[in-house]
């Protein structure tokens, strides 16, 4: 069995860099390396070895994610194509992805390294940006492809069809196109439903449409979406998980369909999605944080 894992911190925040040298040095006197992309030489300065990811296959065990939903985001459109598996520690404010918390991560990654666990599977989608017939972009996402206009300017006009059959145009700020994964994330925000995670589908849903009538759609994951750019507004673009941006033109043709990959997401035993949501989404809020600009100002 591999002696390894892969470590991918967040390294724009200066306590997971402290995390990371913890668990590098947790790691060591248990008979376990630890490599890390060349990047992380700006925080970490020794006590790991340098290896790009794409290497990681055969060499690691699964990698250790530190930091919150975003970073397991970026991780995971790199490291599905290589079958990685991810363990998520929670350094950020939500953690709806990630599976430890900074103060419970030392007490459960024996179970980890030593196999007890189980592996949750997660659909992701492929988009393609096409343009005047030919494919100017690819990528992945683990949430959501959105379309959406810019910051200033009116409203976008785009159309909708599911594997060539029209549906409906619309006059929106955006449409969200998210995996059940990403059914907790932006598609929540803008009135989706919640999707369990092992339903094969995707979510339709518009972005503060023109109209009387605003429903997601949910469409098998064996259909594709195709978004045509009738009318953009000024700055209308393609985003993936948020991380990942493209700019679109009129006549535009982005199409979504079910990625060929998976991201590997390592659970504890007893792990269910139902317990994450309820205690989740009720402590989300009280995490976030908050200034305290104008609280103290007198009238």
């Amino acid at each position: 069995m591999k002696d390894a894992v892969g470590i991918i911190p967040n390294l724009g925040k200066v306590e997971t860099w402290e995390f990371a040298g913890e668990l590098i040095a947790w790691l060591k006197p248990r008979g376990f390396k630890a490599y890390l992309p060349a990047c992380a030489r700006m925080a970490l300065k020794s006590g790991f070895e340098v290896m790009p990811p794409d290497q990681w296959p055969g060499e690691v065990r699964f990698a250790i994610v530190l930091g919150g939903d975003g970073t397991l985001l970026g991780a995971a459109r790199g490291l599905a194509p290589m079958g990685v598996p991810i363990l998520g520690v929670n350094l950020g404010h939500f953690g709806f992805l990630t599976e430890l918390e900074s103060g419970n991560a030392f007490e459960h990654l024996p179970e980890f390294l030593a196999g007890e666990f189980k592996i949750d599977e997660r659909l992701m989608l492929s988009a393609s940006v096409i343009r005047n017939g030919k494919v100017v972009y690819r990528g992945r996402a683990l949430n959501e492809a959105c379309i959406t206009r810019g910051h200033y300017g009116r409203l976008t006009v785009l159309s909708l069809r599911v594997s060539g059959r029209d549906v409906d145009t619309y006059e929106a700020d955006g449409i969200i196109i998210s995996t059940p994964t990403g059914s907790t994330a932006y598609s929540l925000s803008a009135g989706g439903p919640i999707v369990a995670p092992e339903l094969d589908a995707f979510l339709v849903t518009p972005i503060c449409p023109h109209t009387l009538y605003s429903r997601s759609i949910m469409i098998p994951g064996s259909e594709s979406c195709e978004i045509g750019v009738v009318l953009p507004s000024q700055s209308t673009m393609l985003s993936l998980d948020g991380q990942e941006f493209h700019s679109l033109e009129k006549n535009d043709m982005i199409k979504i369909e079910k990625s060929e990959h998976k991201a590997m997401l390592l659970r504890r035993s007893g792990w269910s999605f139902y317990d994450v949501l309820r205690k989740k989404m009720k402590e989300g809020a009280a995490r976030l944080p908050r200034g305290d600009a104008g609280l103290s100002a007198k009238p």
